[in-house]
């Protein structure tokens, strides 16, 4: 099996060398080159070609976001991690690269000088996503067609939606607004979601989806009611459930054990979703890596809610909507820019028992998102 080709481009020499001794001692993953401004960045990644680029969001002589856009002219099919300090400034420029096209991110270690520990948490955080977005064995899920997945229960008549919920991960920023976006403003239902993202990181991006989209878009907060036409952001570091108390729904967090090895989980959120609202209830799920969302979506499906899953073409990572979808248990796997119009659809009254068209095959390139 080939090994993952890796470039590590940052300014410190102490964690180009962490990330490099962490990175060569997994069997499967090679560091090819490191790179410690843009300059040098861009010339060994064309001698290496590496299959996936780590890049520090901070760099001397030019930004960490310049270099990722030379990067992506340049070098359009080589995923870029963004390696970025838990800071605000440094989660805002994180999610800037994301929305000029890097893939993912992994935050530094909080205590670089325990060396250690240090190179746990890249081993932890970043080797998964290398495996996840290089796919260089040749194992990338195979999609779903027609006439391969269960088929769906017998519905019960579909009653009006009151709520729609919304789980992703890599790639999930982009996607998540991109949903949101053609949505057309507020939708007269609340808006719930969990995008796998740590504390300081989820405060920004509902920040960033409320300029984005036109909806007012909150980090939740602890006892928050839901509004409808609001959106409601799980924060870093919780889970983020519903409950209702009177003719209220409001937001329970809790620092509870990780699910799927991420905390806020999707699983914790559509299974209150599931309890609370039953087929009132409309689910997206949409990239992201691992299979968080799966036992979620079946407690959804279970009560007759109807669940969305984003097709792989369109995918940064096929795994949560991939499992999902493989399990039987979507209504439909569409492209990101069809999943908003069902959406709306699924809202129309008139539209009510209208079934989804299930859809696969190739995908229109201008509807690809990556």
């Amino acid at each position: 099996m080939r090994r993952i080709r890796v470039m590590v481009v940052d300014d410190s020499v102490v964690v180009r060398r962490i990330l490099s001794d962490a990175l060569s001692a997994v069997p499967d993953v090679e560091v090819v080159a490191v790179a410690a401004n843009g300059e040098i960045a861009m010339a060994r990644a064309a001698q290496t070609n590496p299959d996936v680029i780590t890049l520090d969001v901070e760099m001397p002589d030019r930004s960490g976001l310049d270099v990722l856009t030379d990067l992506r002219l340049r070098f359009p099919l080589i995923p870029v991690i963004m390696f970025s300090a838990l800071t605000e400034r440094s989660a805002a420029v994180t999610l800037d690269a994301l929305s000029r096209g890097a893939v993912d991110y992994v935050t530094k270690p909080s205590r670089v000088a325990d060396r250690a520990a240090a190179m746990t948490h890249i081993q932890t955080e970043l080797v998964p996503r290398l495996r996840a977005l290089a796919r260089v064995d040749g194992t990338a899920a195979e999609p779903v067609r027609q006439g391969e997945v269960q088929p769906l229960r017998p519905r019960p008549r579909a009653v009006k939606v009151e709520l729609l919920a919304i789980g992703a991960s890599t790639g999930g920023p982009n996607a998540i607004a991109e949903v949101m976006g053609r949505l057309g403003g507020p939708i007269g239902i609340p808006i719930v979601i969990v995008q796998h993202m740590p504390p300081v990181f989820t405060k920004l991006f509902a920040e960033r989806l409320t300029d984005a989209t036109g909806i007012a878009c909150h980090e939740a907060t602890a006892d928050q009611v839901l509004q409808p036409g609001h959106a409601y952001v799980a924060p870093g570091g919780f889970h983020m459930s519903l409950v209702r108390r009177g003719m209220d729904v409001r937001v329970k967090l809790d620092q509870g054990p990780a699910e799927n090895s991420v905390r806020p989980a999707v699983d914790v959120l559509f299974r209150s979703a599931a309890a609370l609202y039953g087929r009132a209830c409309l689910a997206a799920v949409l990239t992201g890596m691992g299979q968080d969302g799966l036992r979620g979506v079946e407690a959804l499906r279970a009560e007759g809610a109807v669940v969305i899953a984003q097709d792989e073409a369109t995918s940064v990572v096929w795994g949560m909507p991939g499992y999902v979808a493989r399990a039987g248990l979507a209504d439909a796997v569409l492209p990101l820019a069809r999943i908003a119009p069902e959406i709306l659809k699924r809202l129309r009254p008139a539209d009510e028992n209208a079934p989804s068209a299930w859809h696969s095959g190739a995908q229109d390139p201008a509807q690809t998102i990556r």
